[in-house]
C-alpha cells in the first residue's frame, strides 16, 4: 500500500485578514498604525521559508535589548548573519533607515535659526543617540545663527589626537562659518561630560577666538537627553 505523504503548508501574511496585513494597513490607516514590525514587513515584503515578514522582523527586533535602535546602525553584514535576512533585504532596511536619518536632519526649505541648544539636540537626537562609539560633528553657522550644514569631523574615541582645531576650523572656514556649535555622543547614554570633553572644548575656542570663528557651545548627546555647555555654565 503506498504511503500518504503529508504536505505542511507554510504560514503567510496572505493568510491574514485582508484589513490586517501590514501594507493594507498602511494604506488604509496610515504608518502610524503599524507596530515596528509591520513596518520592517512592508519593506523587507517577503518571509523565509516557515517565518512570515513580521517574523523575521521580530527576530530582527528582538536581537538587542535597543528594539528597533539596534536598526540605526547595523550594518549589512551584521544583518545577514540573521537567518532569512539575505543581501537584498538588509540593503533594504539600511536604506530606509538612512532615509529617515536624512529627512531628520535636513528640515525644511528656509535654513533652521539655533535660538537654543534644543533646536541641534532635536535635530541630531535620534542620528546620534544609539551610536556606538563617539562621533563628533559641528554645526556651522551664520551671521544670523542659522545653519549653513552639520558636519562630521572624527569618529571615535574623544581625545586630542582625533579632534584636531585643524579639521575643525579647516572645514568651517571653507562653509563661510560666523560661529559653530561642537556635537558629539556618549555611547553609554549619559550625556554628563568627562574632563577629556571639557579640555577639548576650551582648547577648540582658544582656536575659534584666534582665527574669528566663535564657538557658541557644546552639545553632547545622550539617549534622548543631552547636555548644553552653555545652559551648564562650563563655558
Amino acid at each position: 500500500m503506498q504511503e500518504s505523504v503529508q504536505v505542511t503548508r507554510s504560514y503567510t501574511i496572505k493568510d491574514l485578514p485582508l484589513n490586517e496585513r501590514p501594507r493594507e494597513k498602511l494604506v488604509k490607516h496610515g504608518p502610524s498604525s503599524l507596530s515596528n514590525a509591520e513596518l520592517i514587513a512592508v519593506i523587507i515584503r517577503t518571509g523565509y521559508q516557515e517565518d512570515t515578514a513580521i517574523d523575521l522582523a521580530n527576530r530582527l527586533l528582538s536581537i538587542d535589548q535597543s528594539g528597533i535602535g539596534y536598526l540605526s546602525h547595523a550594518t549589512v553584514e551584521e544583518l545577514t548573519k540573521i537567518k532569512g535576512i539575505g543581501t537584498c533585504k538588509a540593503a533594504q532596511i539600511i536604506a530606509a533607515i538612512e532615509l529617515g536619518k536624512r529627512i531628520s536632519s535636513r528640515g525644511g526649505e528656509d535654513k533652521l535659526k539655533v535660538d537654543s541648544p534644543f533646536v541641534i539636540a532635536e535635530l541630531v537626537m535620534e542620528e546620534m543617540r544609539y551610536l556606538r562609539k563617539e562621533h563628533f560633528k559641528i554645526a556651522i553657522l551664520d551671521t544670523k545663527n542659522q545653519i549653513i550644514s552639520i558636519e562630521n569631523i572624527s569618529i571615535g574615541s574623544l581625545n586630542s589626537s582625533i579632534v584636531h582645531p585643524r579639521e575643525v576650523f579647516n572645514i568651517a572656514i571653507r562653509r563661510s562659518a560666523n560661529s559653530i556649535i561642537l556635537i558629539h555622543n556618549h555611547p553609554s547614554g549619559d550625556p554628563t561630560p568627562s574632563k577629556e570633553d571639557i579640555n577639548i572644548t576650551h582648547r577648540l575656542i582658544e582656536a575659534g577666538n584666534i582665527i574669528g570663528i566663535t564657538v557658541l557651545d557644546h552639545i553632547i548627546i545622550g539617549d534622548n537627553k543631552y547636555i548644553s555647555f552653555k545652559e551648564k555654565n562650563i563655558i
